[in-house]
């Protein structure tokens, strides 16, 4: 009697569990791309094609499915076993097969869905309050050099403004390499439109301190940075901005004209977010030098010495960057695991945003290490055969810095 019941119940099995897994778009993809992949894939964004459509994801999707198997995309440096930031982009297992699933199944779009498409990044769709750009087109060199350029961006605000989240536009996607928006109240900085990193006056006013060396850094792929509600970032009246801007190697004559987006708190601000940087003169085991055939890693102590609520971490390296980590120690020798990026890549960087602000008492020890590969075997070095390398600008050059934004 069991026995002659036992197809009929196992043929059902299965057509419950092949109609359990089909995957279609809109129910199990969109929401996907619109978490990891939106914000670079967009109109007007940093990926090379939008993602925003049904056709535009279904369009590409055996190529969506190859580079997310494999794990190439959405790209994510930082360790999620050592620290979780609230701006990841990591697919789990889970969201890898039902894209695998989807492309297999014929990339079915299933029945449209009535609610809003959630958005992760709003900041990066959103009107800008404040919208400053270069005083005028750069042109670039078609010599096929590395460029480091300084420009002077005057605010002519009227008033102290108190920003809550930042954007940096390129003008040139294709040439603008990374940037770096600095904020000047001394006026010291005034004329310096397409100034050379190898200009004397360059080094001047380098040497003097600034308002806000770091209000905000710049990669290809890093979203726009928003802080925590209440907190902002503080731009006086009058100010002036520096763009200090690293554009690639070009072979053809091209132009730029890049802008900072600022957008204004629109609640009652409690906490200024200030600025932490980890450089170079801070490494214990100097001299920063980096020889040929060599991968030394160089290790920071440092005490601070006030409370810090952390909110987002910025850090930097060039081509020989291999691993970098940031561990603090609090009074009570409490660990505070901060990042971990086992596999630096100095074409993926970001500014990591947490989720709740990490608070490090006054006492706090500090600790960073950095190892960097210049041997012959690393495929990314940019000189061959290797040669001794130290701090510099250059991307040939080398740094070691963590930015680290707090109130």
């Amino acid at each position: 009697m069991v026995n002659r019941y036992l197809p009929a119940f196992f043929f059902c099995f299965f057509l419950s569990y092949t109609h359990a897994q089909e995957v279609n778009y809109e129910q199990h993809i969109a929401p996907i791309i619109q978490k990891n992949c939106i914000s670079c894939h967009r109109s007007g964004g940093y990926g090379p094609f939008p993602l925003t459509t049904y056709a535009d994801v279904q369009k590409r999707g055996k190529f969506i499915a190859h580079v997310t198997k494999t794990k190439y995309m959405p790209p994510w440096k930082a360790d999620p076993s050592f620290s979780h930031f609230k701006n990841e982009r990591i697919l789990t297992d889970q969201e890898i097969n039902q894209i695998q699933l989807w492309v297999t199944q014929g990339m079915k779009r299933g029945e449209e869905s009535s609610q809003s498409p959630v958005d992760y990044h709003s900041t990066a769709y959103a009107k800008p309050d404040l919208v400053f750009r270069m005083n005028s087109s750069y042109q670039l060199s078609a010599k096929g050099i590395e460029d480091y350029r300084f420009f002077h961006v005057p605010t002519h605000l009227d008033r102290d403004v108190y920003i809550s989240a930042i954007a940096f536009v390129a003008g040139n996607k294709r040439y603008v390499h990374h940037s770096r928006i600095m904020v000047d109240t001394s006026g010291q900085t005034s004329g310096i439109e397409g100034l050379s990193e190898f200009d004397p006056r360059s080094l001047v006013f380098q040497t003097k301190p600034l308002m806000d060396e770091f209000l905000y850094g710049w990669v290809p792929g890093n979203t726009p940075v928003a802080y925590p509600s209440g907190t902002a970032k503080l731009i006086p009246q009058g100010a002036d901005l520096i763009f200090n801007i690293h554009y690639a190697p070009s072979s053809e004559v091209a132009t730029d004209l890049s802008e900072l987006h600022l957008y204004l708190s629109d609640v009652p601000v409690k906490h200024l977010i200030k600025s932490l940087s980890i450089r170079e003169e801070d490494i214990a085991n100097q001299p920063f030098v980096i020889r040929a055939e060599t991968s030394p890693t160089f290790y920071v102590s440092k005490v601070l010495e006030e409370d810090m609520n952390v909110v987002s971490l910025l850090p930097h390296m060039h081509f020989l960057g291999k691993s970098m980590t940031a561990l603090a120690i609090l009074p009570d020798q409490t660990q505070v695991p901060l990042i971990s990026i086992p596999e630096w890549d100095y074409n993926w960087q970001s500014t990591y945003m947490y989720e709740s602000p990490v608070f490090l008492p006054k006492g706090t020890l500090l600790l960073m290490t950095a190892t960097f590969d210049n041997t012959s075997s690393n495929s990314l070095n940019p000189t061959s055969p290797p040669k001794d390398v130290t701090y510099g600008w250059n991307s040939t050059d080398e740094m070691m810095n963590l930015v680290m934004y707090y109130y």
